[in-house]
């Protein structure tokens, strides 16, 4: 058990610490008071005060975190203005996070989200650098008969250039497009005989482990792959081409994930694949087994994940707030606090929902349902 809570803490520890950093430096760059900077929730651990009268913690529950700003009940609260003004004294209103200018309250709500991104990309231009990135070309060794691909009219020899649009570079992005798929036909673009050929795959879907042992269903082309030449071709990147590669598979990680919430939203995704902080426990303590590298790269992928999510237009996300404020911009005036209290309670009902669902994908997965 302690082989996957203790990665598992330290991979929320630093992904949940530099979201609610990025909301702590502008909140400071701008002059708003912060009197606690939270990582977990519930009973506090241990912590200490700075010299500006902000306390650093760690609470008992390590599944989130906070910054909670000078005169407000909680992160980002939208309490009445004019009771603010009449409270607090003219120095303190100049901490006060909602009396800042509206730009301002943005970018600091944004800098959370935005920092995890930020976290995600030096942790790839890391491992591109250092460690070296794989630019092996994928071709197809054996297409197994009867199979989708033989159906398509995929072949041996074939050389794979493209799946749904997005430019196969190694070996290793075969299969990650193929499960990040979403649609009933993967476009497979290849080259045989010096000449490129677009090809429909409709993809079997049969239940399936993945390579920690985890239940998944699995998309089947049925195509096993070589290295081109049979030469792997592993570098490691310069500065630019390194971050070049990191940016762009934070924007791949970013939209496969939305394509797959689409398709779950639609009905054509699969839903029992969406798992929860057990999942994801359990996940990363395979994954730490594995070395610090593979390690890393799920950090890279939690993180985007908690920035993608909290970017949501659902309130008590950070996504909620900059929805409020886009209102704010278009009226020229804060939304009533019966409305945005409305609004909190659909949140409320959104959020415990999903966490319900997640929850309970976890312990089926866990052979408990």
């Amino acid at each position: 058990m302690l082989d996957f809570v203790i990665p598992f803490i330290i991979l929320i520890l630093v992904v949940v610490f530099i979201h609610e950093y990025g909301h702590y430096y502008f909140a400071k760059k701008y002059g708003v008071g912060v009197t606690d900077f939270s990582i977990g929730f519930g009973k506090e651990l241990f912590g200490w005060s700075d010299n500006s009268g902000t306390r650093w913690k760690i609470c008992i529950i390590p599944l989130g975190g906070y910054v909670k700003f000078f005169g407000d009940r909680n992160v980002f609260s939208q309490s009445d203005q004019e009771a603010l003004i009449n409270k607090y004294n003219e120095k303190e209103r100049e901490k006060l996070f909602v009396l800042k200018p509206l730009y301002q309250r943005a970018i600091i709500v944004a800098a959370g989200p935005i920092a995890n991104f930020i976290l995600a990309a030096v942790i790839f231009l890391f491992i591109y650098m250092f460690i070296g990135k794989d630019f092996t070309p994928a071709v197809i060794n054996e297409v197994q008969i009867e199979s989708p691909a033989d159906e398509a009219g995929l072949k041996k020899n074939d050389i794979i250039l493209e799946i749904d649009g997005t430019k196969v570079k190694s070996l290793l992005d075969v299969s990650k497009l193929i499960t990040m798929s979403t649609g009933e036909f993967i476009d497979f673009k290849v080259s045989r005989l010096d000449q490129d050929v677009i090809l429909k795959v409709k993809p079997k879907i049969v239940a399936s482990t993945d390579n920690l042992g985890n239940k998944m269903n699995k998309r089947i082309v049925g195509i096993k792959l070589g290295a081109f030449n049979d030469e792997i071709n592993h570098v490691k990147l310069g500065p630019a081409k390194a971050l070049y590669y990191s940016l762009n598979e934070v924007y791949f990680v970013t939209i496969s994930s939305l394509k797959y919430l689409g398709s779950m939203v639609s009905g054509s995704g699969d839903s029992s694949q969406l798992g929860g902080p057990i999942r994801i426990a359990k996940i990363t303590g395979q994954v730490a087994e594995f070395g610090v590298i593979p390690f890393l790269s799920m950090m890279a992928y939690i993180s985007i994940s908690l920035g993608l999510i909290n970017l949501f237009p659902i309130p008590l996300l950070d996504g909620g707030h900059l929805m409020f404020y886009s209102f704010e911009k278009i009226l020229g005036r804060p939304l009533s606090q019966k409305t945005q209290e409305g609004f909190f309670r659909i949140g409320m009902f959104l959020l415990l929902s999903l966490m319900f669902f997640a929850t309970f994908n976890d312990l089926r997965d866990l052979g408990l349902f």
